[in-house]
């Protein structure tokens, strides 16, 4: 962007240093300009993989190509071969205009935003000709107060997955064959931030359980690994990463590769043996049956600031738009010793975060708004319990989720499982030859889910029934 500036800027100064051309009209000076950017993107444009035109123009500078794309309906060059091939991301359903369906498809709190929460986007909404607080400074220093870290390990981004693109941004060179190693399936924008950063993906299958490999993820790392990514819980299949597995494996890490822990869910954990740096936790986490001697574990020990000092190449992903329900504002944080979070700030889209998004996060919070929402993810923790142990009572053998969705592990059969429950008012999120993710929602939407599931397991989805 900064080089298409900087050309744009040296075609205006040729322009202006031709008063002659000027005089002639703003439509001959307009011409001319636009051949000269015309030769400067050819001469920079990679050769078209179609029928090498491009490559060719590039070559003679002065060609009929060049010449060609001077005229009218002039186009860019195609864009990067990785970006050409980026898969899409697939967002949950939605429903048609009029359709009245359970939304269950893309992990959203199902409760309405907080009064409290509204009181503050009104009130923001009055300052929309104002630019927001670039850095969005007092909502950093409101999380890492929640977090109990110095706000200068925090950094604030549009959304989770815009805070990993700037990591991403920030260590991993593009050409240079580094590597980042994730579990799969995993979290779906994973592939595509590492593609976009020109990195290399390292995909490490998950366990049978729906758990990540640790081991092997462990063994995939080379001199080439920049980063490692691990999401506990795990979207889509919901186990959380052990506590003392995960200790194991970040003192095996080398010191040099940064290890990226992705909680976006969790507010949600109730799985005792679970590992987290710190945080805020529905209820306080006690000990599981033969974990007391567990001295080294982090919660243990000082909680986050203790576990970044010991281990300043982890990093914390988490994100306001789960438990929080602010999945319609985009704000998303990391946590990380301050010379990783200063890189990740110097990468970062300036004004990012909106003002309005800045006030709801401020609103959500506060002391009077946690209350609340606590009492709103214990309820669906509890919803959780219900269905998961309504579902085993039915038969299904599934991940041990803890997160706010169920994994349906239903392989080829996935696309027309979806389209069942469509047809039964529901909306999930299918994975093509791999099995479905089902959001738990309301009571309502979660006797809905087992009336589903218990005609599935008398008549279950046969796959090729309908096009995937």
């Amino acid at each position: 962007m900064i080089g298409a500036m900087a050309s744009s800027f040296r075609d205006d100064a040729k322009g202006e240093a031709r008063p002659d051309q000027a005089e002639r009209g703003s439509q001959e000076g307009a011409r001319d300009g636009a051949r000269e950017r015309a030769r400067e993107g050819v001469r920079g444009s990679a050769p078209d993989t179609a029928g090498g035109r491009a490559g060719g123009g590039a070559r003679d500078g002065a060609g009929e190509g060049a010449r060609r794309a001077a005229g009218d309906g002039a186009r860019p060059g195609g864009p990067r071969p990785a970006v050409a091939a980026l898969p899409p991301y697939v967002p949950g359903a939605r429903p048609d205009p009029g359709q009245r369906l359970w939304k269950l498809s893309s992990n959203e709190n199902p409760y309405p935003p907080l009064p409290s929460v509204l009181e503050a986007v009104a009130r923001a909404a009055e300052s929309l000709n104002r630019y927001p607080d670039m850095y969005a400074t007092d909502v950093a220093a409101a999380l890492a107060a929640h977090a109990g870290v110095d706000a200068s390990c925090l950094v604030v981004g549009n959304g989770s997955v815009a805070v990993l693109a700037h990591l991403l941004s920030a260590y991993v060179e593009a050409g240079r064959g580094d590597e980042v190693v994730f579990a799969w399936r995993s979290f779906e924008a994973y592939p595509i931030a590492v593609d976009i950063a020109g990195g290399r993906q390292v995909r490490v299958p998950l366990l049978p359980d729906g758990r990540h490999d640790l081991p092997a993820m462990l063994a995939a790392i080379t001199p080439r690994t920049r980063m490692v990514l691990v999401c506990s819980p795990n979207n889509p299949t919901g186990p959380t990463v052990a506590r003392r597995e995960f200790e194991a494996f970040l003192a095996a890490v080398p010191p040099h590769v940064l290890v990226v822990f992705d909680e976006a869910y969790l507010e949600f954990v109730a799985e005792p043996t679970a590992w987290s740096p710190a945080g805020p936790t529905p209820e306080p986490r006690a000990p599981a049956r033969g974990e007391a001697d567990e001295a080294d574990c982090d919660e243990a020990v000082g909680g986050l600031p203790a576990t970044l000092a010991r281990r300043p190449n982890l990093v914390i992903l988490r994100t306001l738009s789960k438990a929080y329900g602010l999945a319609g504002l985009r704000v998303g944080y990391c946590v990380a010793v301050p010379e990783v979070a200063a890189a990740v700030r110097a990468v970062a889209t300036p004004f990012g975060v909106t003002g309005v998004s800045q006030e709801a996060a401020l609103a959500s919070l506060a002391a009077p708004a946690q209350e609340e929402l606590w009492a709103r993810v214990s309820a669906l923790i509890a919803e959780r319990e219900r269905v998961t142990g309504a579902l085993r009572e039915q038969g299904w053998s599934l991940p041990d989720t803890q997160a706010n969705f169920v994994w349906f592990p239903l392989g080829e059969a996935a696309a027309e499982a979806a389209a069942e429950a469509r047809a039964a008012g529901i909306l999930v999120r299918p994975f093509a030859g791999e099995g479905i993710r089902v959001s738990i929602g309301e009571p309502e939407a979660g006797d809905a889910l087992l009336n589903l599931a218990a005609r599935w397991r008398r008549t279950p989805p046969r796959p090729g029934t309908i096009e995937a």
